[in-house]
């Protein structure tokens, strides 16, 4: 049974709508990354902050009033119409919503939780349900009027990249004819106080895979799909997920992990990795995720392949990175001019790591149908891959 990416919307510090987005990711445009004080204690950080306007809450809705979901809702207006069609087209029942966060509304109620802590007691505008995972998808599902399976999925940064393959797995199993999907996060301190704790933020623009790799920058986005089975320009072909378990934080250094996603995504889609066009690589620029990641695609590519990493130009976007990455995968197959994103770094190559053959400003992928895939890793060694293709 195939499954099709029909409609994309999507926002970033890139852009708000695909076309801004578009523009502003092939050209490698890395005005998304702001020095932003008060983020970190006692630091500036580069940071993928969305300075786009976001959209008042829908009237009746200011219970749900926060930033994440209002990222989310600027997200969906882009494609409103086409998501509107298909409640219409299948029914309410019919339509599902499967949404991958890891901040959700944690931003507003650690406000609310220092307010309570300095006067004891809690605001008049905390509600404990703003921070709960699954509050985007129910906030969606409630603004349509969506009465299918409605959900939240948080597994740190492959939530997005899960949110697609559980989506996927809806229309699969005949529970959905229709499933909107992706991931959303928003820049909150309590991520921002968490990786500066681990030391793995970096005070400058991030440089993944760089010999002077020194860790992340931090983003927020939101990418939201509808997925269905009617034909559409992209297929969704393939995903596979995998769970090494090496550590609560950092990955098995061999990339085995990693490397088994790959395959049980290049296995679920039917191709032999000789088949890939282009990868999107997670490359955070913390110095064993992209060491990890180096080994793995080595070990499953046998010539170089195209790749990049993304997140010098928006930042790690955390649970919205595997829909957003995905997104780019997405805006690649659906250009005219056929372009690939670009790999922004300092060109310092790291002789300890396997070489990977990195895209460049104007880079194209052949002629004929592509596969372009995508990957996610997270916190705890959950893995994610996915493939999107031309549809045939």
């Amino acid at each position: 049974m195939k499954t099709y990416l029909n409609a994309l919307g999507v926002t970033c510090s890139l852009g708000a709508g695909k076309a801004a987005v578009a523009e502003a990711l092939f050209a490698g445009d890395t005005r998304g990354l702001r020095d932003i004080d008060g983020w970190a204690p006692g630091r500036t950080l580069p940071l993928g902050e969305v300075v786009d306007p976001l959209p008042s809450m829908p009237q009746g809705m200011g219970a749900r009033d926060t930033r994440n979901n209002r990222l989310l809702l600027l997200a969906a207006q882009e494609i409103e119409t086409e998501l509107r069609d298909a409640i219409a087209r299948y029914g309410a029942d019919r339509v599902g919503v499967v949404i991958g966060t890891s901040t959700t509304g944690i931003e507003e109620a650690a406000g609310h939780i220092a307010t309570r802590a300095q006067t004891g007691t809690w605001p008049d505008a905390y509600r404990y349900s703003d921070q709960e995972l699954g509050a985007p998808a129910a906030f969606l599902a409630e603004w349509l009027g969506i009465a299918g399976p409605a959900y939240g999925i948080s597994t740190a940064c492959t939530s997005g990249a899960r949110a697609l393959l559980s989506a996927r797995r809806l229309l699969r199993l005949g529970l959905c004819d229709a499933v909107i999907c992706g991931g959303a996060d928003t820049l909150c301190r309590l991520a921002t106080h968490g990786f500066h704790a681990l030391e793995a933020t970096d005070g400058q623009r991030c440089v993944p895979f760089s010999l002077s790799r020194r860790g992340i920058n931090i983003g927020e986005a939101a990418a939201l799909f509808l997925m269905t089975r009617d034909a559409a320009e992209v297929e969704f072909v393939g995903g596979g997920a995998s769970s090494d378990a090496y550590h609560m934080s950092s990955p098995a250094p061999d990339g085995r992990g990693a490397a088994e996603a790959m395959r049980r995504a290049l296995a679920s889609a039917g191709i032999e990795a000789s088949a890939i066009d282009y990868v999107n690589l997670h490359g955070t620029a913390t110095e064993h995720n992209d060491a990890m990641e180096s080994h793995a695609v080595a070990h499953t590519f046998a010539r170089p392949v195209p790749c990049s990493s993304t997140k010098a130009l928006t930042g790690h976007t955390l649970g919205a990175a595997g829909a957003l990455e995905a997104a780019f995968c997405w805006l690649a197959l659906t250009d005219a001019g056929r372009r690939l994103p670009p790999h922004i770094w300092d060109g310092g190559t790291d002789p300890a790591l396997p070489p990977l053959h990195f895209t460049t400003v104007g880079d194209r992928s052949p002629a004929g149908t592509r596969h372009l895939m995508s990957n996610s890793f997270a916190f705890g060694g959950n893995n994610a891959s996915l493939i999107l293709a031309d549809a045939t």
